[in-house]
């Protein structure tokens, strides 16, 4: 090597110069190196090694990107890797190599970090959630910053506001020096306005009117529920969704051949409207000729047999094919044919318009679960997921079984998503791995709101609740709800698991306070305080018995407007009473949603008995729902609850225990707490009466749900039509028959609004009696039915 000033060998590159923002740093490098053969040096082996120009950057850092070290031999092949290396940390806008002497000199210049965010004329976005698109690029505080990751931040605030209908969104970049080799950014935005479909066009269909098939989407070209449902605002992912509801509407109604030919979505050069137009083909309408089996069917033919849901006869239908062959593999599923194989080959006559089923089955090779792995729970401990799997390891596999655990895991509550998956064992072909993938989700809720209805008035709730207290899957809650009429104070703890059988126990204490609704003056209250102990047996997978005991005390404090019914039983019994009620009860829930069900079952039946202490009776509530699907868009509910109480042991019904009704919930038309017996007050100057209740009661309600005026098929607002029977009975009163009961029809709004569940009804009772107090138009934040 030749004698040489420090300048003599000289490798620079910087990825800052105008007209290179589009090359790759490595590239980059190796074009300039094999451009400058003049600068190359013979090997030599390096004495030292400095680096200058580190400001923020740990030498550390560069040292160890540097292929080579003090007494290592020094080439140019070696220089260009590590020029690469430093380049690919990502910190530096410029890298030298400077030799002088056998003595390397790296000389960088540190690409400038972000000292701070911000954002000017932002309406539809909060600062928060752009900022955290910008983190996911990563664009963030305390980051290195350089031209090419602001230009893709502008990119992606430009399609944040696509995917909310803002075609002409504009974003400028302000890069703001600041000291310590640090900038300021902002980004300025022209968010512009709302691109709003104007049409919606479906070309080529002849069996269904375009109306008609423009009513299955979600998009629409608004109305004047579009602020809320934002339903004439395009998205890509809602076309989609719309298309494949289109098709699956053709391929069920024996449109075999139909398919989408085109979809094309135009734009004004305003950027302020858009139009869809969808080109499709139905082609003709097949119906079913025949459907036969062949491939090895185990022996049962006849119980497969029984799975096809397709007929000859009737209109092809694709959901049919699918839920047969769906059918077809759990069923070998259920034998430990894991893999079995179930196809569906059609047959076409396009001359008579049928099509013939050929439903081939491979059922491969029964196998058994080698192991169950447990992942993503971070908090929750395998136990608590591993005791509700009903497959067990070592055992033949069973799809029945394996589908039941991972709806018991789902049914925690704990996790996001459950997903469950096969495995096969490398070389063993008769075994497989089960692998549960859980994400967990935040179970600790802490609550603190108001709520306001017509009969409790305004409320406060506050509530903590843990349902998986560390770990364990055990809940932990404390309520209290501060609402005029209805006070209560609520501590439980429940055990799901109290024994390994799956037997649940749960302790509640509780306090509350209770006056009637319909006498607002008064200041007497009801005062119950106790401690419960129950216990759940689940006897199948879907039904659970529940019985228990406790400790309670009732006491009937006076005050103005006291009902006689309440002193003369306080008279006969005591202000006080102590009882040890015992609980049974039963539930089953087949629901498909229990804020917004469509179809399914539930049945509930709660009994309570006390058979010593100052008050002695049994009480029992039987509520059955069921929902039945019309269509996508309409369902038919019926509700029936029917309430009974009795004294025992030659005492009458404690007062304290009656039912009431009226109002939402109950006979809507009614004022809530109104229905039933009365009782005169005491010392009233002018005969006024109270609603005390009864022992006895009966609701029933029918309602057709359909989609809200507006609101297509959002199923979070719906409106409904309904009609409702029942009353409110005592021992005084005569046998309750058909002529006693209050009846009314209406209209009502459902809501799940953030607050939670709203539901609106205006109600015209048909039969009412002299004296009934008529209360036309209700609401209550978070009834159920």
């Amino acid at each position: 090597m030749s004698s040489a000033s420090p300048a003599e060998h000289f490798l620079r590159m910087n990825q800052t110069k105008r007209g290179l923002r589009g090359l790759s740093l490595s590239a980059l490098a190796m074009g300039l190196l094999a451009a400058l053969p003049a600068w190359a040096v013979d090997p030599f082996t390096l004495r030292d090694i400095r680096v200058e120009g580190l400001q923020r950057v740990e030498p550390g850092t560069v040292f160890a990107s540097l292929p080579f070290r003090i007494g290592d031999q020094y080439n140019d092949d070696k220089g260009s890797a590590a020029i690469r290396s430093l380049f690919g940390l990502g910190l530096f806008s410029d890298v030298r190599l400077q030799i002088s002497n056998d003595v390397l000199v790296v000389i960088v210049e540190e690409r400038p970090t972000v000292a701070g965010l911000s954002f000017s004329g932002i309406k539809e976005f909060s600062d928060e959630v752009l900022r955290g698109v910008l983190r996911d690029i990563g664009l963030t505080d305390g980051r290195p910053f350089d031209k090419a990751l602001a230009d893709r931040a502008e990119q992606e605030l430009k399609r944040q506001y696509i995917n909310r209908s803002f075609y002409g969104a504009e974003v400028v970049t302000t890069v703001t020096p600041t000291e310590r080799n640090r900038v300021n950014l902002n980004f300025s935005v022209t968010e512009g306005e709302i691109a709003k479909i104007t049409e919606i066009r479906i070309v080529g269909n002849q069996a269904f009117s375009e109306s008609t098939l423009r009513g299955l989407f979600d998009l629409d070209t608004g109305n004047w529920l579009s602020w809320y449902t934002k339903s004439d605002r395009y998205s890509r992912a809602k076309l989609n969704a719309d298309i494949e509801t289109l098709r699956s509407y053709y391929l069920s109604r024996g449109f075999i051949d139909f398919r989408i030919d085109s979809t094309q979505v135009a734009i004004s050069p305003d950027k302020q409207s858009m139009s869809v137009t969808i080109n499709i083909t139905e082609g003709d309408r097949y119906v079913v000729s025949s459907v036969a089996l062949q491939g090895d069917y185990l022996d049962r033919e006849d119980e497969f047999k029984s799975l096809v849901t397709l007929r000859p006869g009737e209109a092809y239908n694709v959901e049919d094919v699918t839920n047969t062959t769906k059918a077809f593999t759990e069923y070998f599923g259920a034998f430990g044919y894991a893999f079995a194989q179930v196809e569906a080959t059609p047959d076409i006559d396009r001359v008579n318009k049928r099509v013939a089923f050929t439903l081939r089955a491979t059922p491969q090779r029964r196998v058994y679960v080698r192991r169950i792995h447990v992942e993503g729970n971070n908090r929750t401990r395998d136990e608590i997921i591993r005791r509700e799997f009903r497959q067990f390891e070592a055992a033949w596999y069973d799809s029945d079984r394996i589908r039941l655990s991972r709806d018991r895991i789902d049914r925690l509550g704990f996790f996001t998503s459950v997903d469950l998956n096969t495995e096969p064992v490398p070389g063993s072909p008769d075994q497989v791995d089960l692998t549960v993938t859980v994400v967990e989700k935040p179970t600790g809720n802490l609550t603190l709101g108001a709520g306001y209805s017509q009969e409790e008035k305004l409320s406060i709730i506050a509530g903590i609740r843990q349902e998986n207290v560390f770990g364990t899957g055990n809940y932990l809650g404390l309520d209290i709800n501060t609402s005029k009429f209805n006070r209560q104070l609520v501590v439980s703890t429940v055990d799901p698991y109290f024994t390994k059988d799956g037997v649940s126990r749960a302790f509640d204490a509780y306090y509350r306070t209770t006056r009637p609704y319909d006498n607002q003056d008064g200041d007497y209250r009801l005062v119950t305080k106790g401690l419960s102990v129950r216990f759940g047996v689940p006897f199948t997978e879907v039904d659970t018995v529940f019985f228990g005991a406790g400790v309670e005390q009732t006491t009937i404090e006076p005050g103005n407007f006291l009902p006689t019914a309440y002193e003369d039983y306080a008279a006969q019994f005591g202000r006080t009473s102590n009882t040890l009620p015992l609980t049974l009860g039963w539930t089953r829930d087949s629901r498909d949603s229990a804020l917004v069900p469509t179809k399914g079952r539930l049945m509930r039946v709660n009994g309570e008995m006390s058979l010593s202490g100052d008050a002695r009776y049994a009480k029992t509530n039987l509520q059955f729902q069921q929902y039945y699907p019309l269509s996508r868009q309409y369902t038919l509910a019926f509700n029936a609850e029917l309430g009974y109480g009795k004294g025992l042991g030659g005492r009458p019904y404690p007062v304290f225990k009656n039912f009431f009704g009226g109002g939402l919930g109950s006979v809507r038309g009614f004022e809530g707490g109104t229905l039933g017996p009365t009782s005169p007050v005491i010392n009233s100057p002018n005969g006024s009466v109270i609603n005390i209740g009864g022992n006895r009661s009966i609701a029933l309600n029918t309602e057709f749900i359909m989609p809200f005026p507006g609101a297509g098929n959002d199923r979070t607002l719906r409106m409904f039509g309904f009609f409702d029977v029942g009353n409110v009975f005592g021992d005084n009163d005569t046998r309750p028959n058909a002529r006693d009961l209050r009846a009314s029809v209406g209209l009502g709004v459902s809501w799940l609004s953030p607050i939670g569940p709203l539901r609106i009804a205006f109600a015209n009772p048909v039969r009412k009696f002299e004296g009934d107090r008529i209360q036309r138009f209700q609401f209550q934040i978070g009834t159920s039915f």
